[in-house]
């Protein structure tokens, strides 16, 4: 008997809705008094329309998270997860504690963390924002943007793909710098590079090698050619042009001693053999542009639609952050493009990985299978990226395509992004 009232219930909620539109399209008032609202039938849209996809998200989900609890129990696996499939959130969700000392305090998915080397993916996007402006040209040498650079032949280009040869500025400042309680800066590196020429690994672009070097020049870069420093760009240019409202750039007072801890952020912890161990702040976070970056899976997913859909750059312009930067690289090694290196292993897949100070950062897309991954975890160990590759890759659940249009964009702030919530395209 229940089951045929609710029946009828919706039968006569969809007789409603059907009088409703008749009535509004026949009569001519173009405006109705709050009294006459509230006398209208309430339609449960939710009993109307059916998410036929919704069973299948929901076991994908299911599926996903089975694994990365059974990692949280066998590895020091701790932080926040986004797992996104043809343009639908999937999965996001935090793993474990924000004070791993006294297992205290559980970690949310809003909550920030250093992003450490996969902060240069967004500096390579301020370079391409310059590009597209007509300020910065790749393949024009350093020097021209920053004169006292002391090396001939970099050029923007190679500092972009890892081919400039520069050595390691951590080291210069490790020996040089004479007070580690004191933050050493772009300014300072820059200095240091002049002052002591430390010798290159080799000549300009006769060879690829990783090094953080080249995206804290891009940094200094971006603040020489934009006339504004690099937190004020990459706010006002990246994180608020597309609504990354948790996302900043760390701007270490340098008028002050280093602060003992980094402030506002889930900490980094080391882990031991005894209890975990508090990470502590260092002079070198005071150098950007090749880490220090801080933000959450959800506006690091944003970033993601915002290239996807050109929200930043031109799609000519952006492609280049996916193609190989060393046409003649070994056979077997991943290539690098403009702060995303490129797969070998697995076709038309482009990621970066993070380690910084115990933080561990891993940003993943598919393009094959449109699936994106990001993992932001809080400690110097824990699962290599070959468990998260095999989430990634993982065919056993098929979902069908979903909406590739964005129809309401929002207009207010300047904020160029979907308004809809992204997490519910269908």
């Amino acid at each position: 008997m229940q089951v045929i009232l609710k029946k009828m219930m919706k039968t006569r909620h969809l007789i409603y809705l059907l009088a409703l539109l008749l009535f509004s399209c026949s009569t001519k008032k173009d405006h109705f008094t709050a009294e006459e609202v509230a006398g209208w039938p309430v339609v449960d849209v939710d009993e109307i329309f059916k998410d036929l996809d919704e069973p299948i998200l929901e076991k994908k989900a299911a599926q996903i998270d089975r694994i990365l609890q059974n990692l949280k129990k066998k590895t020091p696996f701790n932080g926040t997860v986004l797992f996104a499939e043809k343009g639908r959130v999937i999965l996001v969700k935090s793993y474990g504690h924000a004070d791993l000392i006294r297992r205290k305090g559980e970690i949310n998915v809003d909550d920030v963390f250093q992003l450490s080397s996969v902060s240069k993916m967004f500096t390579a996007e301020a370079i391409m924002i310059l590009k597209t402006r007509g300020l910065i040209d790749y393949d024009e040498d350093v020097q021209k943007y920053i004169p006292e650079f002391p090396y001939d032949g970099i050029t923007v280009r190679m500092l972009l793909t890892h081919r400039s040869g520069l050595s390691r500025y951590e080291t210069l400042a490790d020996n040089n710098w004479p007070d580690k309680k004191v933050p050493f800066t772009n300014e300072d590196m820059i200095k240091y590079y002049a002052t002591y020429r430390p010798d290159p690994y080799f000549r300009p672009d006769n060879g690829f090698h990783y090094c953080n070097v080249n995206y804290a020049m891009l940094a200094s870069i971006v603040e020489r050619v934009s006339g504004k420093s690099f937190v004020d760009f990459m706010r006002e240019d990246v994180f608020d042009a597309i609504g990354m409202k948790k996302s900043y750039i760390y701007d270490m007072p340098t008028d002050t001693m280093v602060s003992t801890y980094l402030p506002n952020c889930v900490q980094g912890y080391y882990i031991g053999r005894r209890k975990p161990r508090r990470a502590q702040n260092e002079y070198l976070n005071g150098v950007k542009g090749d880490k220090i970056m801080f933000s959450n899976v959800e506006d690091m997913y944003r970033f993601k639609l915002a290239i996807d859909y050109g929200l930043l750059v031109p799609d000519t312009i952006q492609a280049e952050a996916f193609a190989p930067g060393s046409p003649n690289y070994a056979k077997k090694k991943d290539n690098y493009g403009f702060g995303w290196r490129i797969s070998k292993k697995y076709p038309n897949c482009y990621y970066h990985y993070g380690w910084w100070k115990a933080y561990r950062s891993f940003f993943m897309i598919d393009k094959e299978n449109d699936r994106t991954m990001i993992v932001l975890t809080n400690t110097d160990r824990g699962p290599n990226s070959e468990v998260f590759w095999k989430i990634l890759r993982d065919n056993t659940i098929e979902l069908a395509p979903s909406s590739v249009n964005i129809p309401i964009l929002e207009l207010e702030d300047n904020i160029r992004f979907p308004y809809l919530s992204y997490r519910f395209r269908r």
